[in-house]
């Protein structure tokens, strides 16, 4: 072979070992940092831009993609320890020229987190509010969506601003009593009895408690290489203590009801998606809501836990658009009549 011929394959060989051994490396020495480029990707690929918003001096971060248009805005609350790129499952599967906003819920990523704030849900609803004043997102009303804690602020702010909202989703929404304890509930149970509950299943600090509650939190099992569960654990070490402190508030007394205590206030047309195989929330919660709310449209995903984003994105994702079709069907009909 021609010298120039093997050496031109040898300069390209050692240009594309570089990226790949760089690749490698930070799998394995520092897959924390790869989680993060994870996002920043499908952020890029999916046209969600990361902004800030002021409120005196209190900071709030989120993503959006679109602009206000005739359609409602929608405004995505995740849940408990996670951020709003945990939405982006699901933006895969809506159209690009709705209006989309995920904001980081008080105290988790982006957005300012203090010791003297107020993280009750009904504190929470509060923030969230000053965050939409801020964006001036309810020029015209919006719908709502929220996950789990986020769907008990969702619930809570809906009751509280209801001039704000044209419509609700609420998934596996959590601050409802339940008569069926889940498997989570009784973990709990179990630690209090054991004087244990600084090691709270939703807040893992090693690869096996993380892959525990992935378990947990999903019905679908996904095969998770060590590495990753390690780099999944590495982000969320240094904001354990700040989540500790969140589940205690958030399950003490003044939170653990709140969606309950609210939901016979809540005017506009509901969504409520459940797992059918929740271990987190009893699915039962469904027909709780159901029963209070009056406009209320319920629907039980089968083979599905609590994480409902991420085990079936697509089939959430239609849903919330029928349901926004649906409402806005009958808005056109009550018009001509």
């Amino acid at each position: 072979m021609d010298m120039d011929v093997l050496n031109m394959f040898v300069i390209a060989g050692g240009t594309l070992a570089i990226p790949i051994l760089a690749f490698v490396a930070s799998f394995l020495l520092w897959p924390s940092a790869l989680i993060r480029i994870y996002y920043w990707y499908w952020r890029r690929a999916l046209g969600m831009q990361v902004r800030y918003a002021n409120y005196d001096d209190y900071q709030f971060c989120y993503s959006y993609r679109g602009r206000p248009g005739y359609r409602p805005s929608i405004l995505m609350l995740h849940g408990f320890s996670a951020h709003k790129d945990m939405w982006l499952s699901i933006v895969k599967f809506l159209p690009k020229n709705l209006h989309l906003v995920c904001v980081d819920m008080p105290g988790h990523e982006g957005t300012t987190r203090s010791a003297l704030d107020d993280y009750s849900i009904s504190g929470q609803a509060k923030r969230i509010h000053q965050f939409v004043e801020c964006i001036k997102l309810n020029r015209r009303p919006f719908h709502l969506v929220g996950t789990s804690m986020g769907g008990n602020v969702a619930g809570v702010y809906a009751a509280q601003y209801p001039e704000d909202i044209c419509s609700l989703t609420l998934i596996c929404p959590a601050g409802l009593p339940s008569t069926t304890d889940s498997k989570f509930i009784k973990q709990l149970r179990e630690l209090q009895e054991s004087n244990c509950i600084n090691r709270i299943p939703l807040i893992p600090s090693t690869p096996e408690e993380m892959a525990d509650m992935l378990k947990l939190c999903s019905y679908v099992r996904f095969k998770v290489p060590q590495q990753i569960l390690q780099g999944l654990v590495d982000v969320r070490i240094p904001h354990n203590d700040f989540y500790r402190k969140l589940f205690l508030e958030i399950a003490d007394e003044k939170s653990r009801h709140s969606l309950h205590e609210n939901m016979s206030k809540i005017k506009a047309p509901t969504q409520v998606i459940w797992g059918k195989q929740d271990q987190v929330l009893d699915v039962s919660g469904a027909s709780v809501l159901a029963s209070a709310i009056p406009d209320c449209h319920t629907y039980i995903l089968e083979n599905c836990g609590h994480s409902v984003v991420v085990e079936r994105p697509r089939k959430t994702a239609n849903l919330i658009l029928e349901f926004l079709a649906m409402l806005h069907s009958m808005d056109n009909n009550k018009k001509q009549a």
